[in-house]
């Protein structure tokens, strides 16, 4: 059991930015800072390949809309990334079983997931583009800090992920009325770009 408060962790934070943590946790055992994280995480192309997709998301993160697109696009991705990643980390120590381990970073990198989509909808019913850096800016941080933590103090660190998962899911029940308020103005766009006619009755014969 001593590396579920870890998988718990990873998957939080991988709810919020998958790509950051597989970066992240790959450069803390590439430099010796930890033993925790398996080999497969160490190598030169995956720490390539997370760190191009990392800048990505850092940049579709804090464009309005595009980030709930982006945000959209993961909904599976984070997820299974998490569970890969929480698998890797159980395989690594033998003291979990690795489905154990996936189904747990799996899912609470779903629910993490949920709170930032529904978050960030929120945040996009505002007229000016200043709070999606300032929102993004604050989960980049999260992440970086929380795994950091992690590394070094993984139950005190799965202590807080959980707290802020569950303050996350209480502050998405709050903002329900702006995601609402979100889909309905996302679905007028969608009708004022289809084209005249689209999708209108036949006309009679």
């Amino acid at each position: 059991m001593s590396v579920l408060p870890l998988v718990f962790t990873s998957g939080w934070a991988s709810g919020i930015n998958a790509y950051a943590v597989v970066l992240l946790l790959g450069l803390f055992g590439a430099t010796g800072l930890t033993d925790a994280v398996p080999g497969s995480l160490q190598r030169t192309d995956v720490l390539v390949v997370a760190g191009v997709l990392f800048l990505c998301e850092a940049v579709a993160d804090k464009i309005p809309y595009v980030d709930s697109a982006w945000d959209t696009a993961h909904t599976v991705i984070r997820p299974v990334a998490a569970a890969v990643v929480a698998a890797l980390l159980a395989g690594g120590s033998g003291s979990l079983p690795e489905l154990a381990a996936g189904a747990v970073g799996g899912s609470t990198a779903l629910m993490s997931h949920l709170v930032k989509a529904g978050t960030r909808m929120a945040v996009n019913t505002s007229p000016e583009p200043f709070s999606n850096v300032g929102v993004s800016v604050l989960e980049d941080l999260g992440v970086a800090g929380i795994i950091t933590f992690a590394v070094f103090h993984p139950v005190a660190a799965a202590v807080v992920a959980g707290v802020l998962l569950l303050l996350g899911l209480l502050v998405l029940v709050f903002l329900a009325s702006r995601i609402r308020r979100f889909l309905r103005r996302r679905a007028r766009r969608r009708e004022e770009r289809r084209p005249a006619g689209a999708g209108g009755p036949w006309p009679h014969g």
